[in-house]
């Protein structure tokens, strides 16, 4: 038996961020993406939705020995639950799958929270490594809340996993924000919470 897998589709995508073990591509069928904000943080989070006949690209990696805990306190502000059999992968075995979204009862009507660009670079860093480019274009159409302000921390990223992108990268999430006509205020701008 092997040992139980998450399915990731947002930080989690980018395989510098964490040292869980055989990461492969992955298709969560039946959700799509979306920034919300918690009563947790001051910065939105990325969560899954369930949506019906959308799905989105991400990773499956092993929990060894099933041992959750740190995967589960890096993940605070979400819930592991089951993702059945929605998700496909080219794993040898069928390992029992987790994914974490926040439930639909913390999810706020917020204008105060805010994305940090640190934190985006990280996802579209992970996507680029990857699927490339093409799977880059599908991250940003198959996530909404765009229309909720980015504060450009790439300078001094809030972010506590945060990376460094190459000058490619970090024009392939400029381009993708510009063509979604994104709200992106410099960092001194905005307040942000202390806590992520």
């Amino acid at each position: 038996m092997s040992d139980p897998h998450f399915f990731g589709y947002g930080s989690l995508v980018n395989t510098k961020t964490h040292s869980y073990p055989g990461a492969l591509p992955a298709r969560l069928n039946g959700w799509r993406r979306a920034w919300v904000a918690t009563p947790r943080f001051g910065v939105v989070l990325l969560t899954g939705v369930p949506a019906a006949g959308h799905s989105i690209d991400g990773v499956i990696a092993a929990v060894p020995d099933a041992d959750w805990a740190a995967l589960d306190a890096r993940e605070a502000g979400y819930n592991r639950i089951s993702a059945g059999r929605s998700i496909d992968h080219d794993h040898p075995a069928e390992p029992d799958i987790a994914v974490y979204a926040v439930q639909k009862e913390n999810m706020l009507q917020s204008n105060s929270h805010v994305i940090l660009l640190s934190y985006l670079d990280v996802v579209v860093q992970g996507y680029d490594e990857i699927y490339g480019e093409d799977g880059v274009a599908r991250f940003f159409d198959t996530t909404d809340g765009w229309n909720t302000p980015i504060v450009n921390d790439r300078a001094s990223p809030v972010y506590p996993r945060a990376q460094v992108l190459t000058d490619r990268q970090a024009a392939l999430v400029d381009d993708h924000l510009s063509a979604l006509s994104a709200q992106v205020k410099q960092r001194h701008e905005t307040a942000l919470a202390s806590e992520f």
